[in-house]
């Protein structure tokens, strides 16, 4: 079985949505890491020198392959990424090799093979 890595950079007020249409979509969980920063386009604004940013949290997704393009979509609409400059940007990565999913190896098979 392969593996995507999607590596998710959203406005913290729509994290958990995210989270659970992911998951609804095939994702099997989440690494949520918090206050992140984000350096865009524009310069931040600044008020008596402290930045007035939206929160972010990065949020990695470790999905199968054929599930991956779909969950990246998802994240993407339910994130609100296209309404507007600085709402979120998502990207997927290749995954050479993983340990540590044989438990969703079997959950996956069945979910992948319903799929195709």
């Amino acid at each position: 079985m392969r593996f995507k890595l999607i590596v998710a950079f959203i406005e913290d007020a729509h994290t958990e949505a995210v989270l659970d249409a992911a998951r609804d979509v095939g994702a099997t969980g989440a690494t949520v890491i918090n206050n992140a920063r984000g350096e865009g386009l524009t310069k931040h604004r600044t008020f008596f020198g402290l930045t007035l940013d939206v929160q972010r949290d990065v949020v990695l997704f470790v999905v199968e392959e054929h599930l991956a393009r779909k969950v990246l979509e998802t994240i993407s609409k339910v994130g609100q990424f296209d309404q507007a400059s600085g709402r979120g940007i998502a990207v997927q990565l290749d995954i050479e090799d993983a340990v540590g999913v044989a438990h969703q190896i079997k959950e996956l098979t069945k979910v992948v093979e319903d799929e195709i």
